[in-house]
């Protein structure tokens, strides 16, 4: 630790640290609009400014390390002052210069509010100007659907060049010119191809980037804000739903360390468009082979008739990919009324929840990437499966610690991968260890071996995972501190619905079997858009869109979205959280755990709660590790061994990528205008601002 005097406060701080976060550690308060916490430092904004006693001019705390401070000629410690007449002089002269060109848009900027220039200009500016000359003017840029740029704005923090090239990964953005004549654009003006572009609008700190969807919509003191978790997939990011009424405005990030950081991925943040449109708000039954608008007696009174005399044998569920928790224990207990143990959800055939949590969640955790030093990705595109982790990942790889492998389809994963092979039998000869990666990890600490949705959807998916665990147990990524078997989860709801035992009991039928021609008499469909129902089954779609379950569903009870709820979902390293209530379902529209519950009062099979905090009470008596809300219950990593130990027989087809399109992975999603333009975009059609 260092010594250093900071306004007069002595304080000890570790000798990597620079003035900057020094002084913040002493409680004072630095400006900046350059430094980031999460990216490289620039140094070229100036703001931040302090006084080192004994040097001739002030510093910039940002990129003046605390090394580098020399102590006094008596071997007394540095002093550093934040608010002298230097600093207080320097930083009206830096504030002065940034506002030159600065054009006065604050009435229609949207970062009115939110702007770090309109903060600081406030707290460290003077309240006139020197300067009568005309401002620059700077033509706006195209860089896409999401990003709206006023360039003009632009003071060069060159924040958003970094965020592209470090964590993004998709160096797209860059300055031309000198001087006065430096603008910052993309190449030839073409779109962001990165998945985390909306990042940008957080991190500038002027109104130069701002989102286009959002574009004069609303400003930040008109909306309600609410916490709570995304759904788009299967990591559960930190996110707050901004309201204005019934309306959901925009979504932004929270910070959480242990998932997204302070990121969110486009799709999360943009699908707020989709929450609005093709929205089911009343009850629909499907008469003469059309559907028609009902009461929701009549839609029950449908049902009702279906389901009497039915054979439990021949009824059905599956659960979608937003499904929360609370709706699937509710019609896990109806079926069990009704006598039927056929339950799966989407994406959870290959996966057996009695072998062990582990054996179907991400282990080393997302944080835990950090710790590994050695990555074989197997049949996973973790940049569209997800985002955030590919982040995470491709973070670990910069600090030149980790080296990853891959196995299937060959992708642009923001980070230098080493290509292996495109199907099993690559897997087998690195268990053999004939494959020269086999040593890169057995040789590694902290090895991890990914498992992705393009090897767990497919029918041999289960023989995959075990092929998987058995490597993953043979190169020792199992021990005391470390599991590096990994499964990432695309979607919310697999691992809660694991968690309850939401999948085939015995004698049960699977998802395949229950869609297939002559399954099931009766499938409830709890918002499972992905599968394809043949014909002769009465299905029971309850959703919010009408997507592809409403137009093959008999009878349609409108749900809730996941803003429109309280929900828990468990992420894909076992982390129960709570989703929120931001607004209200539209119009008839009721939360899918109540419209169960209403249901099994008229089928005479009534559940036994009457409201959500009842229902929780009985869920959390079944399963009790989701009442621990944002923890992640410990697991036993035998069950790893317990799946490696299971084998069976693997398809030699090279994996195949399981999302087609990153932007359209949902009903939310494919009712939003604004993911099928970025849909359009990213599907080759690279539009420049000329055409």
């Amino acid at each position: 630790m260092t010594k250093l005097i900071i306004d007069g406060k002595e304080i000890d701080v570790p000798p990597e640290y620079t003035l900057l976060q020094a002084c913040e550690a002493a409680g004072a308060e630095i400006p900046r609009f350059c430094y980031h916490e999460r990216l490289s430092i620039a140094g070229n904004c100036r703001m931040c400014l302090v006084e080192v006693k004994g040097g001739p001019k002030p510093v910039a705390s940002c990129a003046w390390g605390v090394r580098d401070c020399r102590p006094g000629p008596k071997g007394e410690p540095p002093e550093i002052s934040t608010r002298s007449p230097m600093v207080k002089k320097a930083r009206e002269g830096v504030m002065e210069f940034l506002l030159i060109n600065h054009p006065l848009d604050c009435p229609i900027c949207d970062q009115g509010g939110e702007c770090d220039l309109q903060d600081q200009a406030m707290g460290y500016g003077v309240d006139t100007s020197r300067f009568a000359e005309n401002k620059r003017a700077v033509e706006d840029k195209y860089l896409g659907a999401l990003v709206k740029t006023s360039m003009t704005r632009c003071i060069q923090c060159t924040r958003c060049v970094r965020f592209a090239a470090e964590v993004a990964g998709a160096p797209e953005m860059g300055a031309i010119g000198r001087g006065e004549d430096m603008e910052i654009t993309t190449y030839l003006e073409t779109a962001l191809t990165s998945e985390l572009q909306g990042n940008l609008v957080d991190i500038c700190p002027v109104g130069a980037l701002t989102s286009k969807p959002y574009a004069f919509a609303a400003r930040p003191w008109e909306l309600g804000k609410t916490q709570s978790i995304d759904v788009m997939d299967g990591l559960g990011s930190a996110i707050r739903v901004d309201t204005r009424g019934r309306e959901v405005m925009r979504i932004l990030p929270r910070i959480n360390e242990a998932i997204n950081e302070e990121w969110i991925s486009d799709k999360t943040r943009h699908i707020v468009d989709g929450l609005r449109t093709q929205r089911l708000d009343r009850p629909f039954v499907r008469e003469n082979g059309k559907l028609r608008a009902a009461t929701w007696p009549e839609a029950f009174a449908a049902i009702a008739a279906k389901l009497r005399g039915a054979n439990g044998k021949r009824i059905g569920a599956i659960a979608g990919d937003l499904a929360a928790v609370e709706e699937m224990f509710a019609l896990k207990q109806l079926l069990a009324s009704l006598g039927s143990a056929n339950l799966a959800v989407q994406g959870g055939a290959a996966f057996d929840a009695k072998a062990g949590r582990a054996s179907y969640i991400f282990n080393p955790t997302i944080a835990g990437i950090e710790q590994a030093d050695a990555l074989l990705i197997v049949g996973s595109n973790p940049r569209k499966e997800a985002t955030l982790l590919n982040a995470r990942i491709r973070k670990r790889w910069r600090s030149g610690k980790l080296k990853v492998g891959v196995i299937g389809e060959q992708a642009d994963l923001t980070y230098t991968t080493e290509y292996l092979g495109a199907g099993i039998e690559t897997l087998n000869e690195i268990a053999s260890g004939k494959h020269s990666f086999a040593d890169v990890l057995k040789k590694a600490q902290n090895p991890i071996v990914l498992i992705g949705a393009a090897a767990t959807s497919r029918p041999d998916g289960a023989a995959i995972l075990s092929q998987a665990a058995k490597l993953a147990a043979d190169i020792g990524a199992i021990k005391d501190g470390w599991n590096g078997f990994g499964v990432v989860q695309a979607t919310a709801s697999v691992v809660g619905a694991l968690d309850l035992g939401f999948a085939p009991g015995e004698g049960g039928l699977s998802a395949a079997q229950m869609i297939a021609p002559g399954g099931l008499d009766v499938l409830f469909s709890l918002g499972a858009d992905e599968v394809d129902v043949a014909s002769g089954a009465f299905v029971i779609y309850i959703g919010t869109h009408g997507d592809r379950g409403a137009h093959r569903a008999d009878v349609i009870l409108p749900g809730a979205a996941y803003t429109e709820k309280s929900g828990i979902y468990v992420n894909t390293e076992g982390r129960a959280q709570m989703a929120n209530r931001a607004s209200f379902p539209p119009g008839e529209a009721r939360e899918d755990w109540a419209i169960l519950r209403a249901l099994s009062d008229v089928l005479g099979k009534k559940l036994p709660f009457d409201s959500l905090s009842a229902l929780r009470q009985a869920m959390f008596k079944a399963v009790p590790h989701l009442m621990r809300l944002d923890q992640i219950a410990p697991t036993d990593a035998s069950a790893v061994r317990t799946l490696a130990a299971r084998g069976g027989n693997v398809d030699k087809t090279p994996f195949k990528a399981a999302i087609d399109s990153y932007y359209l992975t949902n009903p939310i999603a494919r009712a939003s205008a604004v993911m099928a333009e970025c849909s359009r975009l990213a599907s080759g059609q690279m539009l420049t601002a000329a055409e």
